[in-house]
């Protein structure tokens, strides 16, 4: 019998497999994406890069994802390279020119200026922060200049003004981010307490410590720095059981205070590794990792949901490197330097993406690329890049097509600048890097202080590093143009506010962080 309605089924049932086929191909335009933080993690401190002690967890996302073995901080210290991570900008252009913040100071990110997360949320993701902030909050005070007392011992460090029943203003709320639970800044930084969306979850009424470098302060009763990355694996998972079931796409930014000091792992993981504390730190630090791994795959999202694992700078000496590579640990890798410095030991990190869905497992990369580089790589992966406005992610450039393998000679940024906690810079083109100091700018030998009154140390630092990957021979006198060259760049990077194509902006004040040498030598440089 002929059946009337079967041409409208059939048509019906066209259009029911397009939408089918578009709800899938959006979902692959848009990715959940969770991007995990290490502190004071050295290039070479994965056991899949030669470090001893066990990263299984990592050496998944090795082996089921890509490995960048270029990728670069830009800054060999904390608050600086968060910045760039959520702005796409350099942060010597923001009013933080040199060091780091701490648990009181004021908000860095502005309002007003668009990060990753607030792009991501104007493109239909729910977005979330878990972990360390060290960006700066706007704490709010008792009045008449009212401080509390502990309830017991004394009252040591700042924040005992602090009213910590109102919320904070400039948090992650406040630029873009619709959940978070945080700590305000390292763990060595008072005050020593979780803020859940803006607000303390508890009044900091009990001053504690915690190992070294042992800076006492105001603290909740409950808080104890050897729960925190459980507390944050925990807060993590949650949040990814949660947004899977919603309708939106998620963002996680997962920033941990491993194996940042004080290295203190938790009862579990004391005595797991060959290295001591350090190692075992660096094992809990992983199992964080394999907690996200897990619950991706018990909601049954890993598939299109991008991993980025990577680290703010490199190894602390605080880990006591020396003692590690005494047990065949190296750190930093063969790299030069440490945490805070210009050399790559301060800024090279590792650099893991996993998605199984479009990057092919087990690949790598010697792509040069930059943790600014977030911001436009995901406007790229949603097909959004020219709608980045013209004031936002001034320093950011897409790596994307090298994730998908389209991309493979071509280098995906110009140059990259680098810099270190006193405020020194370096500029790396190709293998050349150019560093505007006579030392480190930072914590290993020569100092920054010793390095500019030592008058036989050459006043720049220029090594290639296809040759001298360790950076030991200075080429800088016999390389007169190529030096002036890469100095003519950095001048113009400063002075233009962008590195990446597009008008002119602004910085927030000129980096005067250059020695007075150097601007005698270069007074190009000047503001």
């Amino acid at each position: 019998m002929y059946d009337q309605f079967m041409p409208y089924r059939f048509l019906y049932n066209i259009i029911l497999a397009g939408l089918v086929q578009l709800t899938i191909a959006s979902a692959a335009d848009h990715p959940n994406v969770i991007y995990i933080l290490a502190d004071d993690l050295g290039y070479g401190d994965l056991s899949h890069a030669g470090g001893k002690a066990p990263t299984p967890h990592c050496d998944r996302l090795a082996r089921e994802g890509m490995r960048f073995t270029d990728s670069h901080t830009t800054s060999g210290v904390c608050t600086p390279t968060r910045y760039g991570i959520l702005t796409g900008r350099y942060n010597w252009r923001s009013t933080l020119k040199k060091s780091v913040l701490w648990g009181m100071s004021e908000p860095l990110i502005k309002k007003e200026r668009l990060t990753v997360p607030g792009f991501l949320r104007k493109n239909g993701y729910h977005t979330a922060v878990v972990g360390k902030w060290h960006l700066g909050l706007g704490w709010k005070m008792l009045p008449d200049g009212e401080k509390r007392k502990p309830k017991s011992g004394p009252a040591k460090g700042d924040g005992w003004q602090i009213d910590y029943a109102k919320k904070v203003d400039g948090g992650p709320l406040a630029i873009g981010f619709d959940e978070s639970f945080i700590i305000p800044a390292s763990l060595d930084m008072f005050p020593y307490l979780y803020l859940k969306n803006d607000k303390p979850t508890g009044w900091a009424n009990t001053t504690k410590a915690f190992l070294q470098p042992n800076r006492p302060g105001p603290a909740t009763e409950d808080f104890e720095a050897i729960n925190c990355l459980i507390d944050f694996a925990r807060e993590s998972r949650a949040f990814i059981a949660s947004s899977a079931k919603g309708d939106k796409p998620f963002f996680l930014y997962l920033p941990l205070t491993s194996p940042h000091t004080p290295i203190i792992p938790s009862k579990k993981w004391q005595g797991k590794s060959s290295l001591g504390p350090y190692g075992d730190f660096l094992m809990e630090t992983d199992w964080v990792v394999g907690e996200v791994l897990a619950e991706l795959d018990k909601q049954e999202i890993a598939d299109n949901t991008v991993v980025i694992f990577t680290a703010d700078n490199g190894c602390s000496p605080m880990a006591k490197i020396p003692e590690l590579a005494k047990k065949g640990h190296k750190a930093n890798g063969d790299w030069r330097g440490n945490k805070a410095d210009i050399y790559e030991g301060g800024h090279r990190t590792p650099f893991l993406v996993r998605w199984p869905s479009k990057v092919k497992g087990g690949s790598t990369s010697s792509q040069t690329i930059c943790t600014t580089d977030l911001f436009a790589t995901m406007a790229d992966i949603l097909g959004r890049k020219n709608t980045i406005p013209e004031n936002a992610a001034e320093d950011s450039f897409s790596f994307f097509e090298v994730l998908t393998g389209k991309q493979t000679d071509k280098p995906t940024r110009p140059f990259t600048i680098h810099h270190s906690i006193n405020g020194s810079f370096a500029i790396r083109k190709g293998p050349w890097k150019l560093a505007l100091c006579p030392g480190s700018g930072g914590w290993s030998a020569p100092k920054p202080a010793a390095a500019f009154k030592n008058k036989k140390l050459p006043l720049l630092q220029l090594y290639n590093l296809t040759d001298d990957p360790s950076e030991q021979v200075n080429l800088f006198e016999k390389k007169p143009e190529l030096v002036n060259e890469l100095i003519d760049q950095l001048k113009v990077a400063i002075r233009n506010g962008r590195t990446n194509p597009g008008p002119k902006q602004s910085n927030e004040g000129y980096p005067n962080t250059f020695h007075k040498r150097l601007l005698s030598a270069f007074p190009t440089l000047k503001e």
